[in-house]
C-alpha cells in the first residue's frame, strides 16, 4: 500500500489546487455555493487519480490530464447531485445533499451547470493530438450514463428485471464513467489503442465490481462509515444486484413476500422482511461471490496491459474494491 499512498500524496494536492483555480467563477453566488457544497463533500476521487494514474503509468505528462480529470470529476459530481433529487436521498456521503441544503430548483441549475463545466475543462487541453479521440469518448461516456440513468429509473415499476439487464444498467450508470477515466488518461499518454481498450475493459469490471459492493454497503455496510442510512435501497424497493439475485431466485410465496413487503411503509418492518429473505436465499453470499468474480476480470485485463510498473494501478484498484464506505 505504500506506492499507493505515494501516488495520492503526490498527485491529489495538485489535483485538488488545479480544481480550485479552474472551478466556477464566484458569481452568481448561490451558484457557486451549492457547486461548492457537492465539490466539498469529498470522496475519494477515484475517477480523477484513475486517470491521473493512467497517464502517469504510460509515460505523460501529468499536467497535461488535469483538464480531463477534472472533466471527469465534474461530470460524476454532476450526477450525483441530480441522482439524489430523483432517489429522494436527502444524505450525501454524510453532509446534506445539495437539493436538501439549496432546494430541488438550485440543485437542478447546478448540475446543469456542472455538466457544461464539465466540457469547458476540456477546453483547457492545449496543442494535443488526440483531442477529437478524447472529446468522443467523453461524450459518449455522457451519453452511455444517462442510458443507464434511464434504465435505472425504468426498473423501479419493473419487478422481472434479470441479472443480465442490471448488469447492463450498471455498466452505463457507473462502470463507464471509471473505465473512461483509464482510457482517457491513456489517450493523454499517447498509448497504443490495444492498451487504451484493455485498460478500459479494466476499469469496466473493476466498475461493475465497484457498483456492486455499493448495493452491497447498502445493506450489509456501516451505517457510520457508509454517511448514510443503512437499508435506503430497501426503503425505496432499489433494484440491486441483491434483489434482482433474490427475486430471480425466489419461490413463488417468497416472490410473493417481496411484492407485499414493497407496499410495507413501516421502515423496520419493510428492512427486517426484506433482510430476512436475503439471508433464506443466500444473498449476502451471492452477492460477494459475483463481486469476487467481476474483481478477478478486471486484473486480468489489467495483465494484458503492456506496461512495466502495474502496481500503483494494482493498488488502487484494491482501494476502491475492498472500500468499506
Amino acid at each position: 500500500m505504500k506506492v499507493l499512498e505515494k501516488t495520492q500524496n503526490d498527485l491529489l494536492p495538485v489535483f485538488e489546487n488545479y480544481l480550485e483555480d479552474t472551478g466556477f467563477a464566484k458569481e452568481p453566488q448561490l451558484l457557486y455555493d451549492s457547486y461548492q457544497h457537492i465539490m466539498s463533500i469529498k470522496g475519494k476521487r477515484i475517477r480523477p487519480l484513475l486517470c491521473l494514474i493512467a497517464c502517469e503509468a504510460f509515460g505523460g505528462e501529468i499536467e497535461k490530464a488535469l483538464p480531463v480529470a477534472a472533466a471527469v470529476e465534474i461530470f460524476h459530481n454532476f450526477t450525483l447531485v441530480h441522482d439524489d433529487i430523483m432517489d429522494n436521498a436527502d444524505v450525501r456521503r454524510g453532509m446534506p445533499a445539495v437539493h436538501t441544503k439549496f432546494g430541488v430548483n438550485q440543485a437542478i441549475i447546478c448540475g446543469d451547470a456542472m455538466a457544461s463545466h464539465s466540457y469547458k475543462q476540456l477546453c483547457h487541453i492545449k496543442d494535443h493530438s488526440n483531442f477529437g479521440d478524447i472529446v468522443c469518448l467523453f461524450t459518449k461516456t455522457a451519453s452511455e450514463i444517462m442510458d443507464g440513468q434511464q434504465m435505472d429509473m425504468d426498473f423501479e415499476t419493473r419487478n422481472d428485471v434479470g441479472e443480465e439487464e442490471y448488469l447492463t444498467m450498471i455498466k452505463y450508470k457507473t462502470s463507464v464513467l471509471l473505465a473512461a477515466a483509464l482510457q482517457l488518461g491513456a489517450q493523454v499518454a499517447g498509448a497504443s489503442k490495444e492498451d487504451q481498450q484493455n485498460i478500459y475493459d479494466f476499469g469496466l469490471n473493476l466498475g461493475l465490481a465497484f457498483q456492486i459492493k455499493d448495493d452491497w454497503l447498502d445493506t450489509y455496510g456501516e451505517a457510520a462509515k457508509v454517511g448514510k442510512k443503512i437499508g435506503g435501497d430497501i426503503l425505496n424497493n432499489k433494484k440491486t444486484h441483491l434483489l434482482v439475485t433474490a427475486m430471480n431466485s425466489a419461490s413463488e410465496d417468497q416472490m410473493a413476500e417481496f411484492k407485499r413487503l414493497f407496499d410495507v411503509t413501516n421502515e423496520d418492518e419493510k428492512i427486517d422482511g426484506v433482510m430476512k429473505l436475503y439471508e433464506d436465499l443466500e444473498i449476502n453470499q451471492k452477492t460477494y461471490s459475483k463481486m469476487e468474480q467481476l474483481y478477478a476480470d478486471s486484473l486480468n485485463c489489467l495483465d494484458k496491459v503492456s506496461i512495466p510498473n502495474k502496481e500503483s494501478l494494482m493498488n488502487l484498484a484494491h482501494s476502491v474494491y475492498h472500500r468499506d464506505f
